[in-house]
């Protein structure tokens, strides 16, 4: 007869009174787990209505465009079209506009530039200009517009007289827009310079 390495398993005969004390000791486990509670949670709890919240970030607005615009330029049978354009709050309403270089689409010369300010209407949202930086009869041309700290700024080249031909403007001017709270006001930096 061959002996099991531990006596105790070698018995397989159980009573009644085996599964009575292990109901007993698993019941007893059990009753005592419900005794014992875990500590309060630490985690975050949820925010309450009444408690103070940080202010939702405002929702973009997009800028105006210029597709559709009907810019106050006499082109004749040409169209009229925007070689730059930039964006940003200029007045500080929250709502960005759109600032547009704007000449006649010429097939000889340099066509003279105007820069037009536009903004949406209130009722339809259409875009719509609001300020003229530069008018197409001050004879320029803009070149590196941007848009930063609510001031429009643009290099101007011109002309230093009416001899000079308008391939090739012989004057530049830095330039900066900042609107007042009623017109846009310009200031040229002191460094104008021939080219």
């Amino acid at each position: 007869m061959q002996q099991s390495a531990v006596p105790e398993l070698a018995r397989a005969d159980t009573r009644p009174i085996h599964w009575v004390a292990t109901a007993t000791a698993v019941a007893g486990v059990i009753a005592l787990s419900s005794l014992v509670q875990p500590g309060p949670a630490t985690a975050a709890q949820p925010t309450h209505a009444t408690e103070a919240r940080p202010a939702p970030a405002p929702t973009a607005t997009t800028p105006p465009g210029t597709t559709g615009v009907t810019f106050p330029l006499d082109c004749g049978p040409v169209e009229a079209v925007v070689a730059h354009q930039a964006d940003g709050d200029l007045d500080g309403d929250g709502k960005p506009e759109t600032v547009a270089v704007v000449h006649c689409d010429a097939a000889m010369g340099t066509p003279p530039d105007a820069v037009y300010v536009l903004t949406r209407s209130t009722g339809d949202g259409r875009p719509r200009i609001v300020a003229t930086l530069v008018q197409p009869t001050d004879r320029l041309t803009v070149t590196d517009l941007g848009l930063s700290a609510r001031t429009v700024t643009a290099t101007l080249l011109g002309y230093s007289s009416d001899d000079v031909p308008s391939c090739c403007p012989d004057v530049r001017k830095p330039a900066a827009w900042r609107w007042n709270g009623h017109a846009f006001l310009r200031s040229t930096p002191a460094d104008t310079r021939g080219v």
